[in-house]
């Protein structure tokens, strides 16, 4: 049997994989790079960048993950992931399963956007609580429990980090602007969550890339802002420390 080694590639573009990554890249038998979970910069120069031919994956071929295992049962394998590759639940899925034939796994973490915006808003990223992900409305359906969620972790004085949705193959991402809107709307219908215009939020713009861009003020406010390209992410404070607090004026403009 081979190997199956999945490599975090950090928040950006493809210089943010560390040497360890990017020696076992160049080390391996086949490269295969997945961009459904979350946008590389230059995903389409990634063969050069790294000095090896790199297969790009569909959502559907790593979900189904047997060129992957054909891949790793006859050699060395690499799946790259933009962040941290164990952030997925497909890619634990994939990593038991190849640990179940007998395929060697291991793993080379990458930044994460469960961290990085944090640290970019100064906020103590102990104080989280659970994560959510924001789904586009399909149709005259809306999941409402990302608000739930945030609901919970306030009650609780936790921050919350709101994912928001993205569909790479369409090239479609939510905005910060865009998931504040849909969470205007199910506050609106549900009034007993306790979240409303005027409830403080925080909007992160390109993490990891060199010019990120971080915004904190009430949720009426966000769903106005332009923040530019993608990638968004939004973040609902729960019970703010006097240093959180001072982070947030300073480094996201949060009025005194």
């Amino acid at each position: 049997m081979g190997s199956l080694t999945f490599v975090g590639l950090g928040l950006h573009d493809a210089r943010d994989v560390s040497l360890r990554g990017l020696s076992v890249i160049q080390a391996a038998d086949h490269v295969f790079l997945e961009t459904y979970t979350s946008l590389l910069q230059g995903a389409d120069k990634v063969a050069k960048e790294w000095g090896k031919p790199v297969v790009r994956l569909t959502r559907a071929q790593v979900e189904d993950g047997s060129m992957l295992l054909d891949a790793a049962r006859a050699g060395s394998a690499v799946l790259c992931v933009v962040g941290d590759s164990m952030s997925a639940t497909t890619h634990v899925e994939l990593r038991v399963r190849a640990a179940k034939e007998g395929i060697a796994t291991r793993l080379v973490p990458g930044a994460s956007i469960l961290t990085a915006a944090a640290g970019l808003l100064g906020l103590q990223s102990y104080k989280f609580g659970r994560v959510t992900t924001l789904a586009f409305p399909h149709g005259q359906y809306l999941a409402e429990s990302p608000a739930e969620v945030i609901a919970q972790n306030r009650e609780r004085g936790l921050h919350t980090l709101v994912l928001l949705d993205l569909d790479a193959e369409k090239g479609r991402y939510m905005s910060a602007s865009e998931g504040t809107r849909v969470l205007l709307g199910i506050a609106k219908r549900r009034p007993e969550l306790g979240l409303s215009a005027d409830t403080l939020a925080c909007a992160v713009a390109r993490a990891g890339s060199d010019a990120p861009l971080v915004r904190a003020a009430t949720l009426r406010e966000l769903a106005q802002l332009d923040l530019g390209p993608p990638l968004h992410c939004l973040v609902v404070p729960g019970q703010l420390h006097d240093l959180e607090q001072e982070a947030l004026r300073v480094l996201a403009g949060l009025p005194a």
